[in-house]
C-alpha cells in the first residue's frame, strides 16, 4: 500500500470551523429551505402577507384619525371597514361592468362576425389556401395507393362485428347541487378576505407590540440599528403603496373617461381593471389595453376606435411612469429595473398570480433588510438601485479595463454636479489610491502600469476644458495662519502702498503669476497626479511647472527656473507613509531653498512625520487634497505679494 506524504516544509492543510466554505454552504442550505417553506407553506403565509401589506397601506389612514382625537379601537375599525367598502364597491363595480357588457354584445354581433370573417380570410383562409395546394402538389407527385380490397362472402359474415355505442345519462342535478357548484369558486376568496380582514385589525391593535417583539427577536443587542431597519421598511412601504395606489387610481379614472369619449363599451370596467393590474409591475396596464383593444377592434368595421384605444393607454403610461410617479417617490422604490422582473418571476412562480402582485413589495422589504443586516447585504447589492461601485472604484476599474473613453464619459457626466477640483479630489485621487494599492501589492504588471498611466494623462487632457459646477475655494486653517502672521504689518503697508501708486501709478506691480514648481515622487503614479495639480494650478491663477525626480535631484539649486520659485509643491501619493526618500527629499529641499515655501501632498492629514520644521523664513504645509493644496499654494502666493509690495515700498 502506497502511502503519499505531504512534502516537506508544507504541513496538511486544517480547516478550522466558520471557513468561507461552511458559511457558503451554510448559506445554500438556509436558502433552499427559506424557498420550500414559502412554496409549501403558501396556504398560509399569502393571507398573513396580504395582512401585513395591507396593515402598511391603512397604517396612514390610521394615524390621521388618531390625529383627529379618535380612539385607537374606532380608528382601526373605520380603516379596516373602510377597505372593505373598496373592494366590495370594485366587486360590485367590475361585476355590474361584466354583466352590462355581456348584454350589450348581441348589438354588436354583425361587426364581430364581420370582423372575424376578415380576420379568418387574411390568416387562417390564406394559410387553408396555401396547405391546399401543398396536398394537392404532394397527391399528384406521391404514387397511389390502392384501396383496400371490401369483404365479400363468407369474409364478411366471419368480420368482427361492429361494437353498439353506449350512453351515460346523469340525472339532473338539485337546486342544491346548482347552488354548490356556483358558489364554490367564490368560497375561496371570501376566505381569504376575511382572513385577511382579521389578521389586519389585530396587527393594527398590536402594532408596537408586534414591534417590539421584532427587534426583542433581531437585535435586541443593537436597539439603534433594528429600530432604524424597521421604521425605514415600514415608511418606505408605506410611501410607496400610498403613492403607488393614487397614481394607479388617477391613471384608470383617466383611462375610463378616456374610453368613454372613444365609445368603447364597458369603459368604466376597463378603467377599474387597468387600476388594479397595475400594481403588476410593467406587464399588467397592458393586459388591459390588449383587452380594450381587442373589444375596441371587434364592435368597429374599421380600425379607428382599436388604434384610439391603443394610443390613449400608451400616452397614460408614459405620463404616469415617466411624470407621476417621479414627482411622488422619486421613480425610485429602492429596486432597480432588473430587481423588479426577476422578483415577478421568482414570486409569480412561488405564489402565482398574487405572488405576482405582490413581487415589488415583498422584494422591497427584503432589499430594505438588506441595508442593516450584514448576511443579507448581497441583495441590496444585486437588486437594489444603488450603484454597486463607488465613482472612485468604478473610475479605477475603467482603467483596469483600459477603458479611458468610459472613464471620460463618467467624469463628464459628474462634472454637471461638481466642481472640477471636488472631481479630482473625490473620484480620481481616490482611484489613484486604489491603483497605488495594487502597485504596492505587486498585482499590477509593468506593461499595465504603463497602460494606466496613459489612460491617466488622456483622461487629464481630456479635462483640461471641462467645466464643472463653479468652484468656490474657502480659505482653510492654514490661510488664516498666513493671514494673521501678516496681519499686524499688511494693514498699514498696504495703505502706505495704495497710497504710493496712487501717486505713482507707473510703479504699479506687474500681474505676473507667482511660480509654483511642482516636483513629483518616485511613486507609479506621482507623475500624472502632479500634472492633475499643475492643471488646477493653472486654473486658480498661479503659473505652474513640472520638475522630473531625478532631475530635480540633479539639479539641485542651479537650474534658474527651481531657484526662482517662490513654491514649491512636492506632490506624491506616498505623502501619508512619509517613506525615507520623500524625507530626505523634503530635507534637501529646505537646504537648496530655505525661503521658499514647501507644500507637501496628497493624501497628508497632518505634518510629516519626521518632516523638517519651518525654517526662519519659510514654511512647510500639509495638503491631504488637491483642493488644500491649491489654497495654501495662494495663500503663499498672498504672502509673497504683501512682501513684493514691502519691497516696493521700502525702495521707493
Amino acid at each position: 500500500m502506497k502511502i503519499s506524504l505531504p512534502p516537506p516544509g508544507r504541513p496538511n492543510r486544517v480547516y478550522p470551523p466558520g471557513t468561507p466554505s461552511l458559511h457558503g454552504l451554510a448559506s445554500v442550505i438556509t436558502g433552499v429551505v427559506v424557498v420550500c417553506g414559502l412554496y409549501f407553506g403558501r396556504a398560509v403565509l399569502i393571507p398573513i402577507t396580504l395582512s401585513v401589506l395591507l396593515s402598511f397601506l391603512l397604517a396612514p389612514l390610521v394615524q390621521m384619525l388618531r390625529r383627529l382625537h379618535m380612539g385607537q379601537l374606532p380608528s382601526i375599525f373605520i380603516a379596516v371597514l373602510f377597505a372593505l367598502a373598496t373592494l366590495l364597491a370594485a366587486g360590485a363595480l367590475i361585476t355590474a361592468q361584466l354583466v352590462q357588457l355581456a348584454g350589450d354584445l348581441p348589438q354588436y354581433q354583425v361587426a364581430i362576425e364581420q370582423k372575424i370573417e376578415t380576420v379568418q380570410e387574411k390568416t387562417v383562409g390564406r394559410a387553408d389556401s396555401l396547405m391546399s395546394r401543398a396536398a394537392a402538389t404532394l397527391q399528384r407527385v406521391a404514387p397511389s395507393k390502392p384501396a383496400p380490397p371490401r369483404l365479400t362472402g363468407r369474409a364478411a359474415r366471419n368480420a368482427p362485428p361492429v361494437p353498439t355505442p353506449v350512453e351515460v345519462h346523469e340525472p339532473s342535478p338539485t337546486p342544491m347541487q346548482l347552488a354548490q357548484r356556483a358558489l364554490s369558486p367564490a368560497i375561496a376568496p371570501i376566505e381569504t378576505t376575511f382572513i385577511v380582514l382579521v389578521v389586519t385589525i389585530f396587527i393594527l391593535l398590536q402594532r408596537e407590540d408586534l414591534r417590539d417583539r421584532l427587534i426583542s427577536l433581531f437585535g435586541s443587542r443593537d436597539l439603534h440599528r433594528t429600530t432604524t431597519a424597521i421604521n425605514d421598511a415600514a415608511g418606505r412601504l408605506s410611501r410607496y403603496f400610498v403613492a403607488q395606489l393614487g397614481v394607479n387610481l388617477s391613471a384608470g379614472g383617466t383611462i375610463a373617461i378616456g374610453l368613454a369619449i372613444i365609445g368603447v363599451p364597458g369603459a368604466l370596467l376597463f378603467g377599474v381593471v387597468a387600476a388594479l393590474l397595475r400594481f403588476v409591475p410593467y406587464i399588467g396596464i397592458w393586459i388591459a389595453a390588449i383587452l380594450a383593444v381587442f373589444l375596441a377592434a371587434a364592435i368597429q368595421p374599421q380600425w379607428t376606435m382599436a388604434v384610439y384605444t391603443l394610443i390613449l393607454f400608451i400616452v397614460v403610461d408614459v405620463v404616469a411612469g415617466q411624470i407621476a410617479e417621479p414627482l411622488l417617490y422619486g421613480h425610485r422604490s429602492g429596486l432597480s429595473p432588473l430587481a423588479v422582473v426577476v422578483a415577478a418571476i421568482f414570486w409569480s412562480w412561488l405564489w402565482g398570480p398574487i405572488g405576482l402582485v405582490l413581487s415589488t413589495p415583498l422584494t422591497l422589504c427584503v432589499v430594505t433588510l438588506g441595508r442593516y443586516a450584514d448576511r443579507l447585504n448581497f441583495l441590496t447589492v444585486l437588486l437594489g438601485d444603488q450603484p454597486a461601485l463607488t465613482p472612485a472604484q468604478n473610475f479605477y476599474q475603467r482603467l483596469l479595463a483600459d477603458d479611458p473613453h468610459e472613464a471620460i464619459v463618467q467624469a463628464e457626466r459628474l462634472l454637471r454636479e461638481m466642481s472640477l477640483i471636488d472631481y479630482y479630489d473625490r473620484v480620481a485621487l481616490e482611484g489613484l489610491k486604489l491603483a497605488r494599492n495594487d502597485a504596492m501589492r505587486g498585482v499590477l504588471m509593468p506593461d499595465q502600469l504603463q497602460r494606466i498611466n496613459d489612460a491617466l494623462v488622456d483622461i487629464v487632457e481630456n479635462l483640461e476644458i471641462a467645466d464643472g459646477l463653479p468652484d468656490r475655494l474657502t480659505r482653510t486653517d492654514a490661510a488664516d495662519t498666513a493671514g494673521a502672521l501678516l496681519a499686524a504689518s499688511s494693514a498699514d503697508l498696504s495703505e502706505r502702498h495704495d497710497s504710493h501708486l496712487a501717486a505713482h501709478p507707473q510703479l504699479r506691480p506687474s500681474t505676473e503669476k507667482i511660480s509654483v514648481l511642482c516636483v513629483p515622487g518616485r511613486g507609479s503614479f506621482d507623475e500624472v497626479t502632479t500634472a492633475i495639480a499643475l492643471q488646477l494650478l493653472g486654473r486658480h491663477g498661479l503659473a505652474p511647472m513640472m520638475a522630473t525626480h531625478s532631475g530635480y535631484r540633479s539639479a539641485r539649486a542651479d537650474e534658474p527656473s527651481f531657484k526662482d520659485a517662490p513654491i514649491i509643491c512636492i506632490v506624491s501619493l506616498d505623502a501619508p507613509e512619509s517613506p525615507p526618500y520623500l524625507r530626505n527629499m523634503l530635507r534637501r529641499t529646505r537646504e537648496w531653498r530655505p525661503r521658499a515655501t514647501l507644500v507637501v501632498g496628497v493624501g497628508v492629514a497632518s505634518a510629516l512625520e519626521g518632516g523638517l520644521e519651518a525654517g526662519a523664513t519659510g514654511a512647510s504645509h500639509a495638503a491631504p487634497t488637491f483642493r488644500a493644496m491649491i489654497e495654501e499654494c495662494q495663500v503663499a502666493a498672498s504672502v509673497q505679494h504683501v512682501r513684493h509690495a514691502s519691497h516696493t515700498t521700502g525702495a521707493d
